[in-house]
């Protein structure tokens, strides 16, 4: 791999980053245990390691944005994890957000900095 490949992987590794917590947000309306939410993420595009997710799975529960249940009925337990109260209005503020910086990209990416002073 050469070097100019290896500056682009690292900048797409640092755009994805952003977008994780965001993502994982956004698919906890209802409950989902890891390997699901893994399995649900991939289909929508957003591949993650389950080395990345549990980890923050665990960090968006101690800040309050997700609660999780043992289910072990099944064969296997499983623990399912869905948005809290705080963690739907997180959501909302960051899904806000997320729309508006979208939008400036897109007038940015669209300019190229051509009305730039």
């Amino acid at each position: 791999m050469d070097e100019r490949q290896k500056t682009v992987d690292n900048l797409l590794l640092e755009l994805r980053r952003g977008t994780v917590v965001l993502s994982v947000l956004s698919q906890l309306s209802a409950p989902k245990y890891g390997y699901s939410l893994v399995q649900s993420l991939e289909e929508k595009g957003m591949p993650i390691e389950a080395g990345t997710l549990y980890p923050l799975l665990r960090r968006l529960e101690r800040q309050g944005l997700l609660q999780s249940e043992w289910e072990t009925s099944g064969p296997k337990p499983r623990k399912y994890y869905v948005l809290s109260d705080e963690g739907r209005e997180i959501r909302k503020r960051l899904c806000e957000q997320w729309r508006q910086m979208v939008i400036s990209m897109e007038t940015m990416l669209r300019d190229g900095g051509k009305n730039s002073g």
